[in-house]
Protein backbone atom coordinates (compact mmCIF):
# COMPACT_ATOMS: atom_id res chain seq x y z
CA UNK A 1 0.00 0.00 0.00
CA UNK A 2 1.67 3.20 -1.18
CA UNK A 3 -0.94 5.89 -1.92
CA UNK A 4 -4.40 6.41 -0.41
CA UNK A 5 -7.02 8.93 -1.54
CA UNK A 6 -8.76 10.48 1.47
CA UNK A 7 -12.36 11.70 1.04
CA UNK A 8 -13.98 13.27 4.08
CA UNK A 9 -17.21 15.00 5.02
CA UNK A 10 -16.27 18.67 5.00
CA UNK A 11 -19.03 19.91 7.32
CA UNK A 12 -18.75 17.45 10.21
CA UNK A 13 -16.14 18.39 12.77
CA UNK A 14 -15.77 14.79 13.97
CA UNK A 15 -15.07 13.62 10.42
CA UNK A 16 -12.49 16.37 9.87
CA UNK A 17 -10.72 15.67 13.18
CA UNK A 18 -10.70 11.90 12.64
CA UNK A 19 -9.45 12.32 9.07
CA UNK A 20 -6.57 14.49 10.28
CA UNK A 21 -5.67 11.88 12.87
CA UNK A 22 -5.76 9.01 10.38
CA UNK A 23 -3.84 11.04 7.81
CA UNK A 24 -1.03 11.68 10.28
CA UNK A 25 -0.84 8.02 11.19
CA UNK A 26 -0.89 6.88 7.56
CA UNK A 27 1.98 9.23 6.75
CA UNK A 28 3.86 7.83 9.74
CA UNK A 29 3.30 4.38 8.26
CA UNK A 30 4.95 5.55 5.03
CA UNK A 31 1.76 6.02 3.01
CA UNK A 32 1.30 9.08 0.82
CA UNK A 33 -2.08 10.83 1.04
CA UNK A 34 -3.78 11.90 -2.20
CA UNK A 35 -6.48 14.53 -1.80
CA UNK A 36 -9.83 14.20 -3.53
CA UNK A 37 -9.63 15.46 -7.09
CA UNK A 38 -5.88 15.00 -7.52
CA UNK A 39 -5.07 13.13 -10.71
CA UNK A 40 -2.70 10.50 -9.36
CA UNK A 41 -2.75 6.73 -9.10
CA UNK A 42 -4.00 5.37 -5.78
CA UNK A 43 -4.16 1.94 -4.13
CA UNK A 44 -7.21 2.59 -1.93
CA UNK A 45 -9.94 5.20 -1.44
CA UNK A 46 -10.68 5.96 2.23
CA UNK A 47 -13.99 7.73 2.90
CA UNK A 48 -14.77 9.29 6.28
CA UNK A 49 -18.34 10.48 6.69
CA UNK A 50 -21.84 9.12 6.22
CA UNK A 51 -23.16 6.96 3.41
CA UNK A 52 -23.42 10.07 1.20
CA UNK A 53 -19.70 10.69 1.54
CA UNK A 54 -18.96 7.05 0.80
CA UNK A 55 -21.19 7.11 -2.29
CA UNK A 56 -19.31 10.19 -3.50
CA UNK A 57 -15.98 8.46 -2.85
CA UNK A 58 -17.20 5.42 -4.81
CA UNK A 59 -16.84 7.46 -7.99
CA UNK A 60 -13.09 7.75 -7.38
CA UNK A 61 -12.76 4.09 -6.42
CA UNK A 62 -14.54 3.12 -9.64
CA UNK A 63 -12.35 5.37 -11.78
CA UNK A 64 -9.15 3.98 -10.25
CA UNK A 65 -10.48 0.40 -9.95
CA UNK A 66 -9.33 0.15 -6.33
CA UNK A 67 -11.04 -0.87 -3.07
CA UNK A 68 -13.19 1.60 -1.15
CA UNK A 69 -13.05 1.63 2.65
CA UNK A 70 -15.64 3.63 4.62
CA UNK A 71 -15.49 4.99 8.16
CA UNK A 72 -18.92 5.94 9.52
CA UNK A 73 -19.22 9.49 10.85
CA UNK A 74 -22.93 9.71 10.07
CA UNK A 75 -26.12 8.06 11.28
CA UNK A 76 -26.87 4.78 9.51
CA UNK A 77 -23.59 3.93 7.84
CA UNK A 78 -24.59 0.77 5.99
CA UNK A 79 -21.69 1.22 3.57
CA UNK A 80 -19.18 1.99 6.31
CA UNK A 81 -16.86 -0.61 7.72
CA UNK A 82 -16.21 0.86 11.15
CA UNK A 83 -17.16 3.85 13.25
CA UNK A 84 -14.97 6.69 14.46
CA UNK A 85 -14.22 4.73 17.64
CA UNK A 86 -12.08 2.37 15.56
CA UNK A 87 -9.85 4.88 13.77
CA UNK A 88 -6.85 4.23 16.03
CA UNK A 89 -6.16 0.84 14.44
CA UNK A 90 -7.24 1.90 10.96
CA UNK A 91 -3.93 3.22 9.64
CA UNK A 92 -2.04 0.07 10.57
CA UNK A 93 -4.69 -2.18 9.01
CA UNK A 94 -4.48 -0.17 5.79
CA UNK A 95 -0.69 -0.14 5.76
CA UNK A 96 -0.58 -3.91 6.31
CA UNK A 97 -3.26 -4.55 3.67
CA UNK A 98 -5.17 -6.28 6.44
CA UNK A 99 -8.63 -6.29 4.90
CA UNK A 100 -10.78 -8.37 2.58
CA UNK A 101 -12.50 -7.08 -0.55
CA UNK A 102 -16.08 -7.72 -1.62
CA UNK A 103 -17.42 -6.93 -5.07
CA UNK A 104 -20.76 -5.12 -5.12
CA UNK A 105 -23.10 -5.04 -8.11
CA UNK A 106 -23.64 -1.63 -9.70
CA UNK A 107 -26.10 -0.24 -12.26
CA UNK A 108 -25.25 1.05 -15.72
CA UNK A 109 -27.81 3.68 -16.74
CA UNK A 110 -28.63 4.89 -20.24
CA UNK A 111 -31.04 7.80 -20.76
CA UNK A 112 -32.51 8.05 -24.27
CA UNK A 113 -33.92 11.53 -24.79
CA UNK A 114 -36.67 12.21 -27.39
CA UNK A 115 -34.32 14.24 -29.60
CA UNK A 116 -32.04 11.24 -29.99
CA UNK A 117 -29.32 12.24 -27.52
CA UNK A 118 -28.12 9.64 -25.00
CA UNK A 119 -26.82 10.19 -21.47
CA UNK A 120 -24.82 7.59 -19.56
CA UNK A 121 -24.43 7.23 -15.82
CA UNK A 122 -24.04 4.59 -13.14
CA UNK A 123 -25.09 3.92 -9.54
CA UNK A 124 -23.92 1.91 -6.57
CA UNK A 125 -27.12 2.27 -4.53
CA UNK A 126 -29.93 3.29 -6.86
CA UNK A 127 -31.22 5.27 -9.79
CA UNK A 128 -34.46 7.11 -9.00
CA UNK A 129 -36.97 8.64 -11.40
CA UNK A 130 -38.97 11.15 -9.36
CA UNK A 131 -41.65 13.79 -9.96
CA UNK A 132 -40.81 17.48 -9.71
CA UNK A 133 -44.36 18.75 -9.15
CA UNK A 134 -45.42 17.88 -5.60
CA UNK A 135 -49.09 18.23 -6.52
CA UNK A 136 -49.03 15.78 -9.43
CA UNK A 137 -47.61 12.31 -10.05
CA UNK A 138 -45.34 11.33 -12.88
CA UNK A 139 -46.77 8.79 -15.32
CA UNK A 140 -44.35 6.05 -16.32
CA UNK A 141 -44.40 2.68 -18.04
CA UNK A 142 -42.26 -0.18 -16.74
CA UNK A 143 -40.77 -2.57 -19.29
CA UNK A 144 -38.66 -5.59 -18.28
CA UNK A 145 -36.80 -7.62 -20.89
CA UNK A 146 -38.88 -6.06 -23.65
CA UNK A 147 -42.19 -6.91 -21.98
CA UNK A 148 -44.57 -4.15 -20.86
CA UNK A 149 -45.19 -4.91 -17.17
CA UNK A 150 -47.27 -2.00 -15.87
CA UNK A 151 -47.93 1.72 -15.97
CA UNK A 152 -47.98 3.90 -12.88
CA UNK A 153 -49.09 7.28 -11.74
CA UNK A 154 -46.57 7.68 -8.93
CA UNK A 155 -44.19 9.91 -7.09
CA UNK A 156 -41.50 7.99 -8.92
CA UNK A 157 -39.76 4.65 -9.18
CA UNK A 158 -36.54 3.32 -7.68
CA UNK A 159 -34.17 0.85 -9.33
CA UNK A 160 -31.79 -0.43 -6.67
CA UNK A 161 -28.88 -2.78 -6.27
CA UNK A 162 -28.65 -5.21 -3.34
CA UNK A 163 -26.29 -2.69 -1.71
CA UNK A 164 -28.95 0.01 -2.16
CA UNK A 165 -31.81 -2.19 -0.95
CA UNK A 166 -31.37 -0.83 2.60
CA UNK A 167 -31.58 2.79 1.41
CA UNK A 168 -34.29 4.59 -0.62
CA UNK A 169 -35.75 1.34 -1.94
CA UNK A 170 -36.28 0.11 1.63
CA UNK A 171 -38.14 3.32 2.49
CA UNK A 172 -40.38 2.66 -0.53
CA UNK A 173 -41.32 -0.78 0.81
CA UNK A 174 -38.74 -2.74 -1.13
CA UNK A 175 -37.14 -5.89 0.30
CA UNK A 176 -33.75 -6.08 1.99
CA UNK A 177 -31.49 -8.06 -0.35
CA UNK A 178 -28.25 -9.57 0.91
CA UNK A 179 -25.37 -7.66 -0.76
CA UNK A 180 -23.75 -10.74 -2.28
CA UNK A 181 -26.98 -11.57 -4.12
CA UNK A 182 -26.93 -10.83 -7.82
CA UNK A 183 -30.26 -9.09 -8.45
CA UNK A 184 -31.93 -5.72 -9.00
CA UNK A 185 -34.93 -4.25 -7.16
CA UNK A 186 -37.70 -2.18 -8.76
CA UNK A 187 -39.71 -0.23 -6.16
CA UNK A 188 -42.50 2.20 -7.17
CA UNK A 189 -42.89 5.29 -4.97
CA UNK A 190 -46.44 5.89 -3.73
CA UNK A 191 -47.82 4.37 -6.93
CA UNK A 192 -51.49 4.44 -7.86
CA UNK A 193 -52.11 1.21 -9.73
CA UNK A 194 -53.31 -2.35 -9.45
CA UNK A 195 -49.81 -3.81 -9.63
CA UNK A 196 -47.50 -1.60 -7.62
CA UNK A 197 -45.52 -4.14 -5.61
CA UNK A 198 -41.72 -4.07 -5.58
CA UNK A 199 -40.07 -6.55 -7.95
CA UNK A 200 -36.76 -8.40 -7.74
CA UNK A 201 -35.32 -9.21 -11.15
CA UNK A 202 -32.34 -11.06 -12.56
CA UNK A 203 -28.99 -9.31 -13.08
CA UNK A 204 -29.36 -10.30 -16.73
CA UNK A 205 -32.61 -8.33 -16.99
CA UNK A 206 -33.02 -5.14 -18.98
CA UNK A 207 -35.16 -2.59 -17.08
CA UNK A 208 -36.73 0.31 -18.94
CA UNK A 209 -38.77 3.19 -17.53
CA UNK A 210 -40.60 5.26 -20.13
CA UNK A 211 -41.84 8.75 -19.27
CA UNK A 212 -45.37 8.98 -20.64
CA UNK A 213 -46.83 12.04 -22.34
CA UNK A 214 -49.41 12.97 -19.72
CA UNK A 215 -47.08 14.69 -17.25
CA UNK A 216 -47.43 18.10 -15.63
CA UNK A 217 -43.72 18.76 -15.37
CA UNK A 218 -40.64 16.85 -16.45
CA UNK A 219 -39.43 14.42 -13.77
CA UNK A 220 -35.80 14.01 -12.80
CA UNK A 221 -33.45 11.07 -12.51
CA UNK A 222 -30.98 10.94 -9.64
CA UNK A 223 -28.12 8.44 -9.39
CA UNK A 224 -27.07 7.81 -5.78
CA UNK A 225 -28.52 11.21 -4.89
CA UNK A 226 -25.48 12.84 -6.49
CA UNK A 227 -26.06 13.26 -10.23
CA UNK A 228 -29.25 14.61 -11.81
CA UNK A 229 -30.84 14.59 -15.27
CA UNK A 230 -34.15 16.06 -16.44
CA UNK A 231 -36.43 13.63 -18.25
CA UNK A 232 -38.94 15.14 -20.72
CA UNK A 233 -41.90 13.12 -21.96
CA UNK A 234 -41.01 10.15 -24.21
CA UNK A 235 -37.64 9.70 -22.51
CA UNK A 236 -36.52 6.14 -21.73
CA UNK A 237 -34.32 5.26 -18.77
CA UNK A 238 -32.63 1.89 -19.22
CA UNK A 239 -30.91 0.12 -16.32
CA UNK A 240 -28.72 -2.96 -16.50
CA UNK A 241 -26.34 -4.65 -14.09
CA UNK A 242 -23.10 -2.71 -14.28
CA UNK A 243 -20.08 -4.06 -16.11
CA UNK A 244 -17.82 -2.62 -13.41
CA UNK A 245 -18.54 -3.57 -9.78
CA UNK A 246 -17.45 -1.54 -6.78
CA UNK A 247 -14.88 -3.23 -4.56
CA UNK A 248 -15.69 -2.60 -0.89
CA UNK A 249 -12.93 -3.22 1.65
CA UNK A 250 -14.02 -5.11 4.77
CA UNK A 251 -12.07 -5.22 8.03
CA UNK A 252 -13.90 -8.23 9.44
CA UNK A 253 -16.19 -11.03 8.35
CA UNK A 254 -19.27 -10.02 10.35
CA UNK A 255 -22.33 -11.53 8.59
CA UNK A 256 -24.71 -9.13 6.88
CA UNK A 257 -27.53 -10.37 9.13
CA UNK A 258 -25.60 -9.10 12.17
CA UNK A 259 -24.96 -5.74 10.52
CA UNK A 260 -28.65 -5.50 9.61
CA UNK A 261 -29.77 -6.09 13.19
CA UNK A 262 -27.25 -3.60 14.55
CA UNK A 263 -27.88 -0.81 12.03
CA UNK A 264 -31.68 -0.98 12.28
CA UNK A 265 -31.66 -1.80 16.02
CA UNK A 266 -33.94 -4.73 15.31
CA UNK A 267 -35.60 -6.45 18.28
CA UNK A 268 -34.23 -9.97 18.36
CA UNK A 269 -36.73 -11.27 20.92
CA UNK A 270 -40.11 -11.95 19.36
CA UNK A 271 -43.43 -11.34 21.06
CA UNK A 272 -43.63 -15.06 21.85
CA UNK A 273 -40.33 -15.12 23.72
CA UNK A 274 -40.74 -16.83 27.13
CA UNK A 275 -40.86 -14.46 30.06
CA UNK A 276 -38.13 -14.58 32.61
CA UNK A 277 -38.83 -17.23 35.26
CA UNK A 278 -41.50 -19.06 33.26
CA UNK A 279 -41.08 -22.58 31.92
Amino acid sequence: MHQVMLVKHTHRSNAIEAAEKVEQELVRQGIRIINEGEDEAVDLVLAMGGDGTILSAATHAREHDVPLLGVNMGHMGFLAELSEQGVDELAKRIADGDFIVEERLTLDITVKLPAGKELHDWALNEAVVIHTDAAHPVHVALVVDGQDVSTYGADGIVIATPTGSTAYSFSAGGPVVWPDTQAMVIAPLAAHGLFARPLVVSPQSNIEIVILENIWSAPEMWCDGLRQATLPAATSVIARAGEKPIRLARLDSTPFSTRLVEKFHLPIRGWKSPRSGLA
